[in-house]
């Protein structure tokens, strides 16, 4: 019989038996590798990130109360990871916007084709409205799930998932038409 999550948590804080961490990994990182990717549309960032969310929920399991689910409470560190690494490339961002600026627009990159793709769609939203439509549609978490992993309010997710399909509608029936 395969054990919860909250038996190899236990047994983890019990006994920091790497087996047990290592089932919970193998159950979870295809979960938080693709919120990640989302989030923040980079495979090798996404990648890292996920890595420091993993080595962080190890050296914090003694704190899973275990009164939400597992998944969520890992979210909630992956999701911590990711807003201190945006903090940290904000100023790097900065400079190369105002790079990019100052180029001619002849010099800009151009699009490679009219793809349209959820990424793209994505890469629209506010950062909160992204990470809650990530949350709920692409990890299946409820939003109350959500809500937790986030730290936001329920009616505040429920807002950001409406806005961002919205949105998002918005901008595939944009790209279609544009396509046509």
């Amino acid at each position: 019989m395969k054990a919860s999550d909250e038996e190899l948590t236990a047994l983890v804080v019990a006994t920091k038996n790497p087996a047990a961490f290592g089932e919970l990994v193998r159950r979870h990182q295809g979960l938080v590798r693709g919120m990640l990717h989302r989030m923040c549309r980079n495979h090798a960032l996404a990648d890292d990130l996920a890595q420091d969310a993993f080595i962080k929920a190890y050296e914090k399991i003694g704190s899973f109360k275990g009164t939400g689910t597992f998944k969520s409470w890992l979210c909630s560190i992956a999701y911590t990871q990711f807003l201190m690494s945006a903090r940290k490339r904000k100023a790097a961002d900065r400079v190369l916007e105002k790079y990019q600026s100052g180029m001619e627009d002849s010099e800009a990159p151009r699009d490679m084709g009219n793809v349209v793709d959820l990424d793209r769609g994505l890469a629209t939203l506010k950062d909160e409205e992204r990470i809650a439509v990530v949350l709920c549609y692409s990890c299946g978490m409820s939003h109350s799930e959500a809500a937790e992993a986030t730290g936001m309010p329920l009616g505040t997710v429920k807002s950001h998932v409406n806005r961002g399909r919205a949105k998002l509608q918005a901008f595939f029936i944009g790209a279609e038409v544009m396509a046509s």
